[in-house]
C-alpha cells in the first residue's frame, strides 16, 4: 500500500471515527477520573459516584458531538473491561475453596437469578429486569449488571433499569459491608466460614474486601476467593442469557452473537493466567485497565440516564432488589449450615 493510499484510507475511516467518538470518550474518562478521586477521598463506592456524576450531564447524551463516544463507552469499553476481569482469576483460586463451597456458591447464584426472574413476574415487572437485578445481586454487582445488560434483548427502559440496578446493588452492598460481619459474629462462625458468607453474599468486590479484612486476614482472603468464584460465574451466566436472547429475538432482527467476543476473551485470559503464561506485571496492568474501563462505561451509562426516569421505576423494583439480596444471604447461610453438619 502506497503512502497516498494509506493516507486516503485513514481520512475515510480511522480519522472520521476518532473525530466522531473522541469527545464523548474523553468526557466519560473525565467523569471516571472525578468519580475515582471522590471515592478515594470520601470512601463511597466509585461506581456510584461515576453513575451519579454522569447523570448530572444527561443533557450531553443528545449532543451530536458527544453522543457517539458516550454510546461507545457505555457498550464497547464495558465489554473490554469485563473481558479483562479474567486477569483476577486462576483455576487454583477456585479449586482451593473445596467442592462443597464451590457447589454451594454456584447454587446460590443460579437460585438467586431464578428467584429474581420469578419475583419480577409475580410483581408485574419485566422478566428481563428480574434477570438483570438478580444477576447483579448474585454475581458481582455493577460489573455484572452492565455485562448482563449488554446481552439482554433490547427494550425501551433498559438503560434506566441498568442504572437503577447499579444504584440499588451498590447501596445494598455498602450496607452489607457494615451489617454482615455483625451477623457472622452472631452466628459464631469461624473466620473461614465468615469469609465464605461475606464473599458469597456481598455484591461488589470492593465491599467484599472491606468487610472481610475488617474481620481478619483469613476471613478477608477467603471472602476474596469466594467473590472471585462468583465473578468467574459471570461467563456461564452471560452465555446462557445470550443464548436465550437469540431464541426470543425476532427473526427479522439482527440476532445477538452466539458467544459474545468479550466472554471468549475473558475465558482465554483466565486460562492463560492459570497456566502461568501471563507475567505478574501484565496481570496487574490488565486488572487496573479492567477497573478503569468499567468505571468509564458506568460514567457513560450515567450520562445516558435521566434522573427523572429512575424515579419512575417504582417501589416494586426497589423491593425486588432488597428481597433478592436477602434471598442469596439465606441460601449461603443454608449452605454453611449444611457444610457444618456434614
Amino acid at each position: 500500500m502506497s503512502a497516498s493510499s494509506f493516507a486516503a484510507k485513514l481520512s475515510t475511516g480511522t480519522v472520521p471515527w476518532v473525530r466522531a467518538h473522541f469527545p464523548g470518550l474523553m468526557f466519560s474518562a473525565v467523569v471516571a477520573l472525578a468519580a475515582t478521586f471522590l471515592s478515594e477521598h470520601y470512601g463511597a463506592p466509585t461506581m456510584l459516584f461515576a453513575l451519579l456524576l454522569g447523570m448530572a450531564f444527561n443533557f450531553l447524551a443528545q449532543e451530536p458531538r458527544f453522543a457517539a463516544g458516550i454510546a461507545f463507552a457505555a457498550r464497547q469499553v464495558l465489554r473490554v473491561g469485563v473481558a479483562l476481569l479474567g486477569a483476577r482469576i486462576t483455576f487454583d483460586h477456585v479449586v482451593g475453596l473445596g467442592w462443597g463451597a464451590l457447589a454451594g456458591v454456584a447454587a446460590a447464584v443460579g437460585l438467586t437469578i431464578g428467584f429474581g426472574a420469578l419475583g419480577a413476574q409475580m410483581l408485574g415487572l419485566r422478566t428481563r429486569f428480574g434477570i438483570l437485578s438478580a444477576g447483579a445481586t448474585a454475581i458481582c454487582g455493577a460489573s455484572a449488571a452492565a455485562a448482563i445488560s449488554a446481552v439482554l434483548p433490547r427494550y425501551d427502559e433498559q438503560e434506566r433499569d441498568t442504572a437503577f440496578t447499579i444504584i440499588g446493588v451498590t447501596t445494598l452492598s455498602t450496607v452489607a459491608m457494615v451489617l454482615y460481619p455483625i451477623i457472622a459474629t452472631a452466628f459464631g462462625w469461624s473466620d473461614t466460614e465468615t469469609g465464605i458468607f461475606l464473599g458469597g453474599t456481598i455484591h461488589d468486590v470492593a465491599q467484599v474486601v472491606g468487610a472481610g479484612y475488617s474481620v481478619s486476614n483469613e476471613a478477608g482472603d477467603t471472602a476474596t476467593i469466594v467473590k472471585l468464584l462468583r465473578v468467574a460465574l459471570l461467563v456461564p451466566t452471560v452465555l446462557l442469557i445470550a443464548l436465550a436472547a437469540r431464541r426470543v429475538a425476532p427473526t427479522t432482527a439482527k440476532r445477538p452473537s452466539l458467544v459474545p467476543g468479550f466472554l471468549v476473551a475473558f475465558v482465554a485470559i483466565v486460562v492463560l493466567n492459570s497456566l502461568g503464561l501471563v507475567p505478574q506485571a501484565a496481570t496487574a496492568a490488565m486488572t487496573a485497565a479492567s477497573s478503569w474501563c468499567i468505571v468509564i462505561a458506568i460514567s457513560a451509562l450515567g450520562v445516558k440516564t435521566a434522573l427523572g426516569s429512575l424515579l419512575s421505576v417504582g417501589h416494586r423494583a426497589i423491593g425486588l432488589i432488597v428481597v433478592e439480596t436477602a434471598f442469596i444471604a439465606a441460601v449461603v447461610i443454608a449452605v454453611l449450615s449444611a457444610i457444618r453438619g456434614a
